[in-house]
Protein backbone atom coordinates (compact mmCIF):
# COMPACT_ATOMS: atom_id res chain seq x y z
CA UNK A 1 0.00 0.00 0.00
CA UNK A 2 1.51 3.32 -1.04
CA UNK A 3 1.49 6.51 0.99
CA UNK A 4 -1.49 7.88 -0.89
CA UNK A 5 -3.57 4.82 -0.05
CA UNK A 6 -2.42 5.02 3.54
CA UNK A 7 -3.51 8.64 3.77
CA UNK A 8 -6.92 7.88 2.27
CA UNK A 9 -7.33 4.95 4.64
CA UNK A 10 -6.40 7.08 7.62
CA UNK A 11 -8.79 9.81 6.58
CA UNK A 12 -11.54 7.26 6.11
CA UNK A 13 -10.88 5.70 9.51
CA UNK A 14 -10.93 9.15 11.07
CA UNK A 15 -14.22 9.99 9.39
CA UNK A 16 -15.78 6.74 10.55
CA UNK A 17 -14.57 7.37 14.10
CA UNK A 18 -15.89 10.93 13.97
CA UNK A 19 -19.30 9.80 12.72
CA UNK A 20 -19.38 7.15 15.41
CA UNK A 21 -18.52 9.33 18.41
CA UNK A 22 -17.87 12.90 17.29
CA UNK A 23 -15.26 15.18 18.80
CA UNK A 24 -16.08 14.16 22.37
CA UNK A 25 -15.76 10.41 21.90
CA UNK A 26 -18.63 10.06 24.36
CA UNK A 27 -20.35 6.73 25.00
CA UNK A 28 -24.11 6.41 24.49
CA UNK A 29 -24.92 6.99 28.15
CA UNK A 30 -22.71 10.07 28.27
CA UNK A 31 -24.51 11.39 25.19
CA UNK A 32 -27.85 10.73 26.89
CA UNK A 33 -26.79 12.68 29.98
CA UNK A 34 -25.57 15.55 27.81
CA UNK A 35 -28.87 15.57 25.91
CA UNK A 36 -30.90 15.69 29.12
CA UNK A 37 -28.74 18.52 30.48
CA UNK A 38 -29.21 20.52 27.28
CA UNK A 39 -32.97 19.99 27.21
CA UNK A 40 -33.12 21.05 30.85
CA UNK A 41 -31.27 24.26 30.00
CA UNK A 42 -33.90 24.83 27.32
CA UNK A 43 -36.72 24.33 29.82
CA UNK A 44 -34.99 26.71 32.26
CA UNK A 45 -34.65 29.28 29.47
CA UNK A 46 -38.36 29.04 28.64
CA UNK A 47 -39.60 29.32 32.22
CA UNK A 48 -37.14 31.97 33.41
CA UNK A 49 -36.73 34.13 30.32
CA UNK A 50 -39.82 33.70 28.13
CA UNK A 51 -42.40 33.01 30.80
CA UNK A 52 -41.54 34.75 34.07
CA UNK A 53 -39.39 37.57 32.67
CA UNK A 54 -40.82 38.45 29.25
CA UNK A 55 -44.50 37.47 29.45
CA UNK A 56 -45.24 38.39 33.08
CA UNK A 57 -42.43 40.79 34.04
CA UNK A 58 -42.08 38.98 37.37
CA UNK A 59 -38.32 39.57 37.32
CA UNK A 60 -35.74 41.66 35.51
CA UNK A 61 -32.75 39.96 33.90
CA UNK A 62 -29.27 41.34 33.39
CA UNK A 63 -28.41 41.67 29.68
CA UNK A 64 -25.84 38.89 30.03
CA UNK A 65 -28.51 36.44 31.22
CA UNK A 66 -31.21 37.55 28.80
CA UNK A 67 -28.86 37.41 25.78
CA UNK A 68 -27.73 33.91 26.75
CA UNK A 69 -31.34 32.70 27.03
CA UNK A 70 -32.31 34.30 23.73
CA UNK A 71 -29.36 32.75 21.90
CA UNK A 72 -29.91 29.32 23.44
CA UNK A 73 -33.62 29.33 22.60
CA UNK A 74 -32.83 30.44 19.04
CA UNK A 75 -30.68 27.36 18.59
CA UNK A 76 -32.78 24.82 20.48
CA UNK A 77 -36.35 25.90 19.68
CA UNK A 78 -36.31 28.62 17.04
CA UNK A 79 -38.82 30.53 19.17
CA UNK A 80 -39.12 34.31 18.83
CA UNK A 81 -39.55 36.21 22.10
CA UNK A 82 -42.30 38.49 20.83
CA UNK A 83 -44.32 35.60 19.42
CA UNK A 84 -44.10 33.41 22.52
CA UNK A 85 -44.84 36.34 24.82
CA UNK A 86 -47.84 37.50 22.81
CA UNK A 87 -49.41 34.04 22.55
CA UNK A 88 -48.96 33.40 26.26
CA UNK A 89 -50.36 36.76 27.31
CA UNK A 90 -53.39 36.14 25.11
CA UNK A 91 -53.83 32.75 26.79
CA UNK A 92 -54.14 34.50 30.15
CA UNK A 93 -56.37 37.27 28.80
CA UNK A 94 -58.77 34.84 27.12
CA UNK A 95 -58.20 31.82 29.35
CA UNK A 96 -60.54 28.97 28.44
CA UNK A 97 -62.82 31.24 26.46
CA UNK A 98 -63.17 31.85 22.76
CA UNK A 99 -59.84 33.29 21.63
CA UNK A 100 -57.63 31.24 23.97
CA UNK A 101 -54.91 29.97 21.61
CA UNK A 102 -54.54 26.53 23.23
CA UNK A 103 -57.28 25.73 25.72
CA UNK A 104 -58.42 22.12 26.29
CA UNK A 105 -61.82 23.58 27.17
CA UNK A 106 -62.06 25.14 23.71
CA UNK A 107 -60.19 22.60 21.56
CA UNK A 108 -60.36 19.42 23.63
CA UNK A 109 -57.54 17.72 25.52
CA UNK A 110 -56.50 15.41 22.68
CA UNK A 111 -55.94 18.23 20.23
CA UNK A 112 -54.02 20.39 22.68
CA UNK A 113 -51.90 17.50 23.92
CA UNK A 114 -50.99 16.12 20.50
CA UNK A 115 -51.18 19.27 18.38
CA UNK A 116 -50.36 22.00 20.87
CA UNK A 117 -47.31 23.10 18.90
CA UNK A 118 -49.44 23.50 15.77
CA UNK A 119 -51.94 25.62 17.70
CA UNK A 120 -49.08 27.80 18.95
CA UNK A 121 -47.61 28.24 15.46
CA UNK A 122 -51.01 29.12 14.03
CA UNK A 123 -51.47 31.86 16.60
CA UNK A 124 -48.02 33.35 15.90
CA UNK A 125 -49.27 34.13 12.39
CA UNK A 126 -52.06 36.29 13.83
CA UNK A 127 -50.67 39.82 13.50
CA UNK A 128 -53.39 41.24 15.73
CA UNK A 129 -52.19 39.00 18.57
CA UNK A 130 -48.59 40.13 18.10
CA UNK A 131 -49.55 43.80 17.97
CA UNK A 132 -51.83 43.69 21.00
CA UNK A 133 -49.92 41.36 23.32
CA UNK A 134 -46.31 41.50 22.11
CA UNK A 135 -45.32 44.85 23.61
CA UNK A 136 -42.12 45.42 25.62
CA UNK A 137 -40.20 42.62 23.93
CA UNK A 138 -36.67 42.87 22.43
CA UNK A 139 -36.26 44.98 19.30
CA UNK A 140 -32.48 45.32 19.12
CA UNK A 141 -30.16 44.56 16.18
CA UNK A 142 -29.80 40.88 17.09
CA UNK A 143 -33.56 40.43 17.29
CA UNK A 144 -34.25 42.16 13.98
CA UNK A 145 -31.36 40.69 12.00
CA UNK A 146 -30.73 37.27 13.54
CA UNK A 147 -33.47 35.81 15.74
CA UNK A 148 -36.69 37.01 14.12
CA UNK A 149 -37.16 35.50 10.70
CA UNK A 150 -34.06 33.30 10.87
CA UNK A 151 -35.08 30.54 13.25
CA UNK A 152 -34.03 27.91 10.70
CA UNK A 153 -30.44 29.10 10.97
CA UNK A 154 -30.49 28.64 14.74
CA UNK A 155 -31.77 25.07 14.76
CA UNK A 156 -29.43 24.24 11.85
CA UNK A 157 -26.49 25.52 13.87
CA UNK A 158 -27.61 23.31 16.77
CA UNK A 159 -27.72 20.32 14.44
CA UNK A 160 -24.16 20.98 13.29
CA UNK A 161 -22.96 21.36 16.87
CA UNK A 162 -24.69 18.15 18.00
CA UNK A 163 -23.23 16.09 15.14
CA UNK A 164 -19.79 17.61 15.68
CA UNK A 165 -19.87 16.77 19.38
CA UNK A 166 -21.50 13.34 19.30
CA UNK A 167 -21.26 12.02 15.75
CA UNK A 168 -24.23 10.11 14.41
CA UNK A 169 -25.84 10.06 17.85
CA UNK A 170 -25.95 13.84 17.57
CA UNK A 171 -28.87 13.43 15.18
CA UNK A 172 -30.87 11.79 17.95
CA UNK A 173 -29.81 14.50 20.41
CA UNK A 174 -30.99 17.17 18.01
CA UNK A 175 -34.31 15.39 17.40
CA UNK A 176 -34.88 15.19 21.17
CA UNK A 177 -34.12 18.89 21.53
CA UNK A 178 -36.55 19.81 18.77
CA UNK A 179 -39.34 17.68 20.31
CA UNK A 180 -38.77 18.67 23.94
CA UNK A 181 -40.69 21.96 24.10
CA UNK A 182 -43.60 20.85 21.86
CA UNK A 183 -44.09 17.85 24.17
CA UNK A 184 -43.48 19.39 27.59
CA UNK A 185 -44.73 22.96 27.16
CA UNK A 186 -47.27 22.81 24.33
CA UNK A 187 -48.59 19.36 25.18
CA UNK A 188 -48.20 18.73 28.89
CA UNK A 189 -48.43 22.22 30.41
CA UNK A 190 -50.99 23.75 28.04
CA UNK A 191 -52.95 20.50 27.88
CA UNK A 192 -52.63 18.40 31.04
CA UNK A 193 -52.11 21.55 33.13
CA UNK A 194 -55.71 22.56 32.39
CA UNK A 195 -57.24 19.11 32.56
CA UNK A 196 -55.78 16.89 35.31
CA UNK A 197 -54.01 17.39 38.65
CA UNK A 198 -54.60 19.01 42.03
CA UNK A 199 -55.63 22.57 42.80
CA UNK A 200 -54.42 24.70 45.69
CA UNK A 201 -56.67 27.59 44.69
CA UNK A 202 -60.04 28.06 43.04
CA UNK A 203 -58.67 30.19 40.23
CA UNK A 204 -61.27 31.34 37.70
CA UNK A 205 -59.98 28.81 35.15
CA UNK A 206 -59.42 25.05 35.26
CA UNK A 207 -55.64 25.20 35.77
CA UNK A 208 -54.09 22.41 37.82
CA UNK A 209 -50.79 21.55 39.44
CA UNK A 210 -49.55 18.42 37.68
CA UNK A 211 -46.98 17.64 40.36
CA UNK A 212 -45.86 19.32 43.59
CA UNK A 213 -42.23 18.87 42.48
CA UNK A 214 -41.52 21.15 39.55
CA UNK A 215 -38.28 19.70 38.24
CA UNK A 216 -38.66 18.10 34.80
CA UNK A 217 -40.48 21.11 33.31
CA UNK A 218 -38.65 23.74 35.32
CA UNK A 219 -41.40 24.42 37.86
CA UNK A 220 -44.14 24.87 35.25
CA UNK A 221 -45.76 21.75 36.70
CA UNK A 222 -47.20 24.11 39.36
CA UNK A 223 -49.65 25.57 36.85
CA UNK A 224 -52.60 26.27 39.16
CA UNK A 225 -50.29 28.29 41.41
CA UNK A 226 -49.13 30.25 38.37
CA UNK A 227 -52.64 31.05 37.14
CA UNK A 228 -53.56 32.19 40.64
CA UNK A 229 -50.52 34.48 40.96
CA UNK A 230 -49.39 35.01 37.34
CA UNK A 231 -46.97 37.86 38.06
CA UNK A 232 -45.05 35.93 40.72
CA UNK A 233 -41.47 34.87 39.96
CA UNK A 234 -41.91 31.90 42.29
CA UNK A 235 -44.42 29.18 41.38
CA UNK A 236 -44.35 27.08 44.56
CA UNK A 237 -46.55 28.21 47.48
CA UNK A 238 -46.89 25.20 49.79
CA UNK A 239 -44.11 23.84 52.04
CA UNK A 240 -44.14 20.51 50.18
CA UNK A 241 -43.86 22.09 46.72
CA UNK A 242 -40.55 22.62 44.92
CA UNK A 243 -39.95 24.95 41.97
CA UNK A 244 -36.52 24.36 40.45
CA UNK A 245 -36.97 27.42 38.24
CA UNK A 246 -37.14 29.52 41.40
CA UNK A 247 -33.90 27.90 42.59
CA UNK A 248 -32.17 29.03 39.39
CA UNK A 249 -33.67 32.53 39.69
CA UNK A 250 -32.38 32.76 43.27
CA UNK A 251 -28.89 31.81 42.07
CA UNK A 252 -29.04 34.39 39.28
CA UNK A 253 -30.19 37.01 41.77
CA UNK A 254 -27.32 36.12 44.08
CA UNK A 255 -24.93 36.64 41.15
CA UNK A 256 -26.47 40.00 40.33
CA UNK A 257 -27.96 38.69 37.05
CA UNK A 258 -31.62 38.90 38.06
CA UNK A 259 -33.89 41.03 40.22
CA UNK A 260 -37.16 39.58 41.48
CA UNK A 261 -40.07 42.02 41.29
CA UNK A 262 -42.95 40.06 42.78
CA UNK A 263 -43.68 36.94 44.85
CA UNK A 264 -46.94 35.27 45.92
CA UNK A 265 -48.68 37.25 48.67
CA UNK A 266 -48.41 35.77 52.13
CA UNK A 267 -51.14 36.49 54.61
CA UNK A 268 -49.94 37.88 57.92
CA UNK A 269 -51.67 37.52 61.27
CA UNK A 270 -51.47 39.49 64.51
CA UNK A 271 -53.62 40.03 67.55
CA UNK A 272 -57.30 39.28 67.14
CA UNK A 273 -59.23 42.52 66.73
CA UNK A 274 -62.52 42.99 68.62
CA UNK A 275 -64.19 43.59 65.26
CA UNK A 276 -62.95 43.33 61.70
CA UNK A 277 -62.19 46.76 60.22
CA UNK A 278 -61.17 48.22 56.86
CA UNK A 279 -57.57 47.06 57.34
CA UNK A 280 -58.84 43.53 57.95
CA UNK A 281 -60.93 43.82 54.79
CA UNK A 282 -57.87 45.00 52.84
CA UNK A 283 -55.83 42.01 54.03
CA UNK A 284 -58.60 39.54 53.18
CA UNK A 285 -59.13 40.91 49.68
CA UNK A 286 -55.40 41.03 48.94
CA UNK A 287 -55.09 37.40 50.03
CA UNK A 288 -58.51 36.19 48.88
CA UNK A 289 -57.22 33.06 47.17
CA UNK A 290 -55.40 31.99 50.32
CA UNK A 291 -58.48 32.85 52.40
CA UNK A 292 -60.70 30.69 50.21
CA UNK A 293 -58.15 27.87 50.24
CA UNK A 294 -58.28 27.94 54.04
CA UNK A 295 -62.06 27.92 53.96
CA UNK A 296 -61.96 24.94 51.58
CA UNK A 297 -59.87 23.03 54.14
CA UNK A 298 -62.50 23.73 56.77
CA UNK A 299 -65.24 22.51 54.44
CA UNK A 300 -63.41 19.27 53.73
CA UNK A 301 -62.89 18.77 57.46
CA UNK A 302 -66.59 19.42 58.11
CA UNK A 303 -67.50 16.83 55.47
CA UNK A 304 -65.18 14.36 57.16
CA UNK A 305 -66.77 14.99 60.56
CA UNK A 306 -70.20 14.41 59.06
CA UNK A 307 -68.88 11.28 57.39
CA UNK A 308 -67.44 10.00 60.67
CA UNK A 309 -70.86 10.45 62.24
CA UNK A 310 -72.73 8.49 59.58
CA UNK A 311 -73.74 5.02 60.75
CA UNK A 312 -76.60 4.46 58.33
CA UNK A 313 -76.78 3.34 54.74
CA UNK A 314 -73.77 3.16 52.45
CA UNK A 315 -75.62 5.59 50.17
CA UNK A 316 -75.22 8.28 52.84
CA UNK A 317 -71.51 7.55 52.96
CA UNK A 318 -71.18 7.84 49.19
CA UNK A 319 -72.94 11.22 49.20
CA UNK A 320 -70.67 12.60 51.91
CA UNK A 321 -67.57 11.25 50.21
CA UNK A 322 -68.58 13.10 47.06
CA UNK A 323 -69.19 16.21 49.17
CA UNK A 324 -65.76 15.97 50.77
CA UNK A 325 -64.15 15.87 47.34
CA UNK A 326 -66.28 18.44 45.50
CA UNK A 327 -68.30 20.67 47.84
CA UNK A 328 -65.49 23.20 48.27
CA UNK A 329 -65.08 23.61 44.50
CA UNK A 330 -66.76 26.34 42.48
CA UNK A 331 -70.02 25.18 40.92
CA UNK A 332 -68.76 25.45 37.33
CA UNK A 333 -65.85 23.10 38.16
CA UNK A 334 -68.10 20.34 39.53
CA UNK A 335 -69.04 17.52 37.10
CA UNK A 336 -72.74 17.52 36.24
CA UNK A 337 -73.28 13.97 37.52
CA UNK A 338 -71.90 14.96 40.95
CA UNK A 339 -74.14 17.98 41.52
CA UNK A 340 -77.22 15.97 42.62
CA UNK A 341 -75.12 14.32 45.34
CA UNK A 342 -73.89 17.70 46.56
CA UNK A 343 -77.43 19.02 46.65
CA UNK A 344 -78.47 15.97 48.68
CA UNK A 345 -75.57 16.44 51.09
CA UNK A 346 -76.52 20.07 51.65
CA UNK A 347 -80.19 19.20 52.15
CA UNK A 348 -79.49 16.45 54.67
CA UNK A 349 -76.64 18.11 56.57
CA UNK A 350 -77.39 21.65 57.82
CA UNK A 351 -73.75 22.24 58.77
CA UNK A 352 -72.64 21.77 55.16
CA UNK A 353 -75.48 23.92 53.85
CA UNK A 354 -74.50 26.70 56.24
CA UNK A 355 -70.84 26.53 55.27
CA UNK A 356 -71.62 26.72 51.56
CA UNK A 357 -73.93 29.70 52.12
CA UNK A 358 -71.36 31.49 54.26
CA UNK A 359 -68.65 30.83 51.69
CA UNK A 360 -70.63 32.63 48.99
CA UNK A 361 -71.36 35.51 51.35
CA UNK A 362 -67.65 35.81 52.13
CA UNK A 363 -66.77 35.75 48.43
CA UNK A 364 -69.18 38.64 47.85
CA UNK A 365 -66.75 40.91 49.72
CA UNK A 366 -64.51 41.08 46.65
CA UNK A 367 -66.87 40.15 43.83
CA UNK A 368 -69.32 42.98 44.56
CA UNK A 369 -68.65 46.12 42.52
CA UNK A 370 -71.15 48.69 43.81
CA UNK A 371 -70.54 48.64 47.57
CA UNK A 372 -68.33 51.24 49.21
CA UNK A 373 -65.29 50.36 51.31
CA UNK A 374 -67.21 51.27 54.45
CA UNK A 375 -70.15 49.08 53.46
CA UNK A 376 -67.86 46.12 52.69
CA UNK A 377 -66.21 46.50 56.10
CA UNK A 378 -69.65 46.48 57.74
CA UNK A 379 -70.54 43.38 55.68
CA UNK A 380 -67.37 41.67 56.90
CA UNK A 381 -68.23 42.50 60.51
CA UNK A 382 -71.71 41.07 60.03
CA UNK A 383 -70.27 37.94 58.40
CA UNK A 384 -67.92 37.36 61.34
CA UNK A 385 -70.74 37.86 63.80
CA UNK A 386 -72.96 35.31 62.04
CA UNK A 387 -70.10 32.85 61.74
CA UNK A 388 -69.24 33.05 65.43
CA UNK A 389 -72.88 32.74 66.45
CA UNK A 390 -73.60 29.85 64.07
CA UNK A 391 -72.79 27.12 66.57
CA UNK A 392 -70.37 25.60 64.05
CA UNK A 393 -66.88 25.39 65.54
CA UNK A 394 -65.15 25.51 62.14
CA UNK A 395 -66.91 28.76 61.21
CA UNK A 396 -66.24 30.31 64.62
CA UNK A 397 -62.53 29.50 64.52
CA UNK A 398 -62.19 30.66 60.91
CA UNK A 399 -63.85 33.98 61.70
CA UNK A 400 -61.59 34.58 64.69
CA UNK A 401 -58.58 33.92 62.50
CA UNK A 402 -59.86 36.39 59.91
CA UNK A 403 -60.11 39.07 62.61
CA UNK A 404 -56.37 38.64 63.19
CA UNK A 405 -55.48 39.17 59.52
CA UNK A 406 -53.06 41.98 58.72
CA UNK A 407 -52.39 43.71 55.41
Amino acid sequence: MNSSDTLVSSLWDGLVAFLAQGLTGASWWQVLIAALVMTHITIASVTIYLHRHSAHRALDLHPIASHFFRFWLWMTTGQVTKEWTAVHRKHHAKCEREGDPHSPVVFGIKKVFWQGAELYRAETKNQETLDRYGHNTPDDWMERNVYTGHSVLGVALMLIIDVALFGALGLSVWALQMAWIPITAAGIINGIGHWWGYRNFEATDASTNISPWGIVIGGEELHNNHHTYPTSAKLSVKPYEFDIGWLYISILQGLGLAKVKKLPPKMAFGDVKPVADEKTLEAIIANRYEVMAGYAREMRAACQRELDGVKARSADTAVLQAARRWLHRDDDKVPADIKPQLAQARAEHPVLEKMVTMREELRALWTGTNATREQLAADLQAWCRRAEESGIAALRDFSIQLRSARA
